[in-house]
């Protein structure tokens, strides 16, 4: 009967192949069905490996066997069998339904290989593995229209067996397919070794996906998350809980997360060092309190930004903020004078070294005292925008602060030259830098110092950009005052004439060595030269864009006496061919950048200069030299070829 019913070969009943799948099922030959027509070709053999059959209905042909019928639970139980990340990110590239697959596959859920292999094998496999996988150095950033569920997939199955993924950075979202937290599970199952994340400006990515970060990722020492409407507390729990690591927190304009979430990271993260919270209407002084008081002996880094807390939250840091050494606040419109000075005198912030204060309209001059005297080792200091700060508040701040070496004034018009002065005359002998920055209520006028006044010699570098009342009188006593200026950034001080400068010059001892006179439109090439004969051999970089009174002199005295500039910049000055054919006759000038832009007369026969000058040159300048032709420039690209030039 078998014989009957095994038919092989070209003898076959049917040549093109048998009829059923099975021919030993004799129920097939009973069927009650309607009767069917079946054509016989003839004997010689078919192209086709089944043959036609015809009935009432349409004719059908047997289809061919793939792996694509095989369901999920078969294909992922194949790829998590796949010897190595190699092979898996291969399988990967075939479709994406097989990447969807991969990407979900834990790393505890990878078969181990060989396992019935020579234990040598075994050995150097997990060795390899271990090589391969364990580290997570490799940093990927998406943004735009780049962030998708697809392309995180991607990362997450690529990353894993080269370094593993260590830092990850999604800035936007696809406008139509958005990073969602099917993308944030792909990463949460196959990074494991990630400790770096930070997530802007994602509305689809909400509480479920960190949820998975937070199941996945146990090493996760920064995280970033700004403008994430979508997630709340929930999240940042999770996160908290699952993330002991984590030292590094940065929570902006994410409107849902509240006092629980900051109280949560406080009670769960004791590694905590860094926090930093911008535009967060929900978290107020219970969550700060509970967060600053649970990590007092371990947060060094404190930031808080346009929240709605009050003076119990500068109370609090100041009384616990035991390790903090740099605190910024900044837009805190609820805090008071009240705020300032119980931080000051809570005694806590002895090891602040950095305080940032913007915005803030509490900042007075009892409030800042306190804090000076309160923090005595405080050496960088930076004010902005405080508009109640008077000049007699900042000399008692300088007295106080004992180990000030930074003081940065801007928009603070309350301050005038009595205010400059006097803090330079009573701070410490520690204090190095001075800046002033759009401080209009400074005015020129005459003061008269003591004749026995003991200068300041411990200043280094002195800023003054865009105090339009800054002028000779003022810059002249300060070259009096501080006698080892190194840094002089004169910017934008269209008040400041040669007489002003020139006691500078004459006055410093130390030798200067940056100088930025950009926007001092009053200055000649007298200053220039004065100060090339006095600290030629110390100077390191000159500035002189805007200055329209300097020409072709000045780049003579600068050939023959600044042996060690590097960096000149003479953009729109008056300066012609003659002044950089002078420059380039000089063989001990060594300019690394030079920038001559808007120098209109400036021309084609300059270029045997420029072409010497570039031997050394890494940058150059030629934008706005409309006297330079494009051959010029073309003939410069290719002969200074070291050299980025800009035209």
């Amino acid at each position: 009967m078998s014989k009957l019913f095994g038919f092989a070969g070209e003898n076959d009943f049917c040549p093109g192949g048998p009829i059923y799948t099975n021919p030993k099922e004799q129920s097939l030959f009973l069927s009650l069905a309607r009767p069917v027509d079946v054509y016989f070709p003839s004997r010689k053999r078919s192209r086709i490996s089944a043959p036609f059959v015809f009935t009432e209905e349409k004719f059908e042909q047997k289809k061919q066997a793939s792996i694509e019928v095989l369901p999920d639970e078969c294909l992922f139980e194949i790829f998590r069998r796949l010897p190595g990340g190699d092979e898996r990110s291969a399988c990967a590239c075939v479709s994406k339904r097989w990447l969807s697959l991969l990407s979900n596959i834990c790393k505890d859920e990878l078969c181990s290989q060989n396992k019935s292999g020579e234990k040598n094998t075994e050995v150097k496999s997990e060795v390899e593995d271990e090589e391969i996988e364990g580290d997570g150095y490799l940093s990927r950033s998406l943004e735009g229209e780049k962030a998708t569920d697809i392309r995180l997939a991607a990362i997450a199955v690529g990353t894993a067996s080269r370094g593993g993924l260590g830092k990850l950075f999604i800035r936007g979202s696809n406008s139509s397919r958005g990073v969602t937290k099917v993308g944030l599970r792909a990463i949460a199952r196959g990074c494991p070794s990630l400790k770096v994340l930070s997530l802007w400006n994602l509305p689809s990515v909400g509480d479920e996906g960190l949820l998975e970060i937070a199941n996945g990722c146990h090493l996760l020492e920064k995280l970033d998350l700004s403008q994430c409407h979508a997630i709340t507390n929930k999240g940042l729990l999770a996160i908290a809980k699952s993330c002991p690591n984590l030292t590094d927190l940065v929570i902006e304009s994410c409107s849902n997360i509240g006092n629980i979430g900051l109280q949560a990271v406080g009670q769960y993260c004791t590694n905590l060092k860094s926090i930093s919270i911008k535009n967060c209407p929900a978290i107020g002084d219970q969550g700060i309190s509970s967060l600053v008081s649970s990590a007092s002996n371990v947060l060094t880094k404190v930031k808080l930004e346009a929240l709605n807390v009050t003076d119990v939250s500068l109370a609090v840091v100041g009384h616990y903020g035991k390790a903090v050494t740099d605190l910024v606040l900044t837009s805190l419109p609820n805090v008071s004078e009240r705020g300032f000075w119980v931080m000051g005198n809570g005694q806590g912030l002895q090891k602040l070294k950095s305080l940032t204060v913007k915005s803030c309209v509490g900042v007075t001059d009892t409030g800042l005292e306190a804090v000076g005297k309160g923090c005595p080792n405080l050496r960088q200091f930076c004010l902005h925008k405080c508009s109640f700060l008077s000049d007699s508040g900042l000399i008692s701040f300088a007295k106080a602060a004992v180990s000030l070496e930074s003081l940065q004034l801007e928009e603070c018009h309350r301050i005038t030259q009595f205010g400059i002065f006097g803090s330079l005359l009573n701070c410490s002998a520690n204090v190095k830098a001075v800046s002033l920055v759009n401080c209009f209520g400074i005015k020129d006028l005459k003061l008269d110092l003591p004749e026995l006044l003991s200068p300041c010699n411990s200043l280094r570098s002195l800023s003054i950009r865009n105090c339009p009342g800054f002028g000779d009188g003022s810059l002249a006593l300060l070259g009096k005052l501080c006698p080892q200026l190194q840094n002089v950034e004169l910017s934008g001080l269209q008040g400041v004439t040669d007489a002003g400068f020139l006691p500078v010059l004459e006055n410093c001892e130390a030798g200067l060595v940056k100088v930025n006179l950009s926007g001092c439109v009053n200055l000649s090439d007298k200053v220039v030269s004065v100060m090339t004969e006095q600290h030629g051999w110390t100077l390191e970089m000159l500035n002189l864009d805007g200055c329209r009174r300097i020409s072709d002199a000045s780049l003579v005295a600068i050939a023959e006496n600044c042996f060690l500039l590097s960096d000149l910049d003479v953009s729109k000055c008056a300066l012609t061919d003659s002044g950089i054919t002078a420059m380039a006759r000089s063989n001990q000038l060594n300019l690394q950048v030079l920038s001559v832009s808007g120098c209109s007369m400036i021309s084609d026969k300059s270029l045997p200069a420029l072409v010497k000058l570039g031997q050394t040159l890494l940058g150059l300048n030629l934008q706005h030299c409309n006297a330079i032709s494009c051959s010029a420039v073309d003939m410069l690209v290719e002969r200074l070829w070291r050299c980025d030039i800009l035209s």
